[in-house]
């Protein structure tokens, strides 16, 4: 029977533990690829690579579930324009293509989500605000025009 080395046992042991600690960050909340990186920076480079393409194996770690459960969530906790979900998602290093990809699959949600979002905010604004100075905010906030548009008419008919 052939017994591993002192050496090989503790670096099986430091990986094992890294993987323990990248486990229990992806765990603990939904991660992307990127954020497990941008995390464990200071670690081996390969052996984090080794552990996110494990993770990705057993579907740990997935950026396109990733981004279907950020857009459900910030569906209903927030009052975001498409093109400032994108932004978000981009911040935590997932690929712009990746979700241009999943907005396209999903527009007419997307476009009923911005519509409807829009709709809270004028109702929020209007008592304090003109109509001009509410449409310049959500320009600003990068709601598209006809999302304006149909927002204002549903609610002034």
């Amino acid at each position: 029977m052939e017994f591993m080395s002192k050496e090989k046992f503790e670096e099986a042991e430091r990986i094992e533990k890294l993987r323990n600690r990248i486990l229990k960050y992806i765990l603990y909340k939904k991660r992307s690829e990127e954020e497990v990186r941008q995390k464990f920076a200071d670690e081996d480079e390969n052996e984090v690579e080794d552990a996110i393409e494990y993770f990705k194996e057993q579907n740990y770690i997935n950026d396109n579930d990733y981004i279907e459960r950020a857009v459900k969530e910030f569906i209903a906790l927030k009052n975001l324009s498409i093109k400032e979900i994108v932004y978000k998602i981009c911040q935590k290093g997932i690929k712009k293509s990746m979700i241009d990809e999943y907005v396209c699959k999903n527009k007419e949600t997307m476009l009923e989500y911005e519509i409807s979002s829009a709709k809270n905010i004028i109702l929020k604004k209007q008592m304090d605000n003109e109509e001009n100075e509410i449409k310049n905010y959500l320009y600003k906030k990068g709601y598209m025009s006809d999302s304006i548009e149909i927002a204002f008419d549903d609610i002034n008919n």
